[in-house]
């Protein structure tokens, strides 16, 4: 008899977070990267629906009391969920996902269990189907969030007022923390005196001026070409960590030159021999920067699905995905 009613607890609770698993679904449609993804999520919001009514049906065969409560608690819980993950990044944001996901698979192995107990077929099996599809999305998760720790465009991209805030932030963020690390390593590495101190840190004070003025600069003259002449002064002045942070920002944004990619003549090739070539790229800085400038330049629908592919190929490799 227990058995029966913690059954039913756990069907209700997972009727709850699945109603926010839909909601969060529908919402991550919204920030699909391409039309591949956005279907994927789509059908992934229709599949957690079903779950919803399989969910609902068993809880009735059993006799537990329809709950129309569970189903407004989880459409709010994921408006929540949205609302707070606007003021942080996008990682983050996966990372509440993916503890969703675990706790929905985690319950649903309970489950299997307690349906074992009271050899109860019908929710084992529903069970059974919980766990692979969570499972399942879980390994989606897990292969999105290593890409975007390896620097590329992952399969979702920030909304509006994330990549606004985490910009904002990086932008004030970047001359404070080339100085502090330079003055760090320079103290470490040399164990000056005082006055040798003081010298490093008006040296590299100066050096964050510049870049702080190269910043404001790429407001008024134009992001691309402000960011290419900032970094090509700090190369000629000898800093090379702010050259490298500004060509990562010129590579993230889309703005190298074509020159600069790792395919010769790239913008000469045409789609197809594009994708032939981007599925030879084993690299994966060299197919971030290949992705982020076809999208900011000739965004062929084609080549950044097949470069995507390619990414989430590698990202699956680094985390012993198949």
């Amino acid at each position: 008899m227990s058995t029966k009613a913690d059954m039913i607890a756990q069907l209700r609770s997972m009727l709850q977070l699945t109603q926010t698993e839909v909601q969060v679904a529908r919402i991550r449609v919204a920030q699909a990267r391409t039309e591949a993804v956005r279907k994927e999520l789509t059908e992934n919001a229709r599949n957690a629906e079903r779950r919803t009514d399989e969910i609902g049906r068993e809880l009735q065969r059993l006799g537990g009391v329809a709950d129309v409560v569970s189903p407004l608690v989880g459409r709010v819980g994921a408006v929540v969920k949205g609302t707070i993950e606007q003021a942080g990044p996008l990682d983050e944001a996966l990372l509440g996902d993916l503890t969703l996901e675990h706790q929905l698979r985690d319950r649903a192995v309970y489950l299997r269990g307690l349906a074992e107990a009271a050899q109860d077929a019908g929710v084992r099996k529903l069970a059974d189907r919980l766990e692979k599809a969570h499972s399942a999305t879980i390994e989606w998760l897990t292969t999105v969030l290593a890409e975007h720790a390896l620097g590329g465009p992952p399969a979702l991209k920030p909304t509006p007022v994330q990549l606004v805030v985490g910009g904002a932030t990086r932008a004030v963020r970047l001359p404070v923390n080339f100085a502090r690390e330079q003055v760090s390593r320079w103290v470490s590495r040399l164990q000056q005196s005082g006055d040798q101190v003081r010298a490093v840190v008006t040296d590299t004070a100066g050096r964050a001026i510049r870049l702080g003025e190269d910043a404001r600069d790429v407001v008024t003259t134009g992001r691309d070409a402000a960011l290419d002449r900032a970094e090509q002064v700090s190369r000629r002045e000898g800093a090379t960590d702010a050259a490298q942070v500004l060509h990562e920002a010129r590579t993230r944004l889309g703005a190298l030159h074509a020159s600069e990619l790792p395919i010769p003549d790239y913008d000469g090739l045409g789609a197809n021999d594009a994708v032939a070539k981007i599925k030879q790229l084993d690299d994966i800085e060299d197919l971030n920067k290949v992705i982020v400038y076809e999208e900011a330049n000739k965004n062929r629908s084609g080549v950044v699905s097949a470069a995507q592919t390619r990414h989430a190929a590698l990202a699956q490799e680094l985390v012993g995905i198949r």
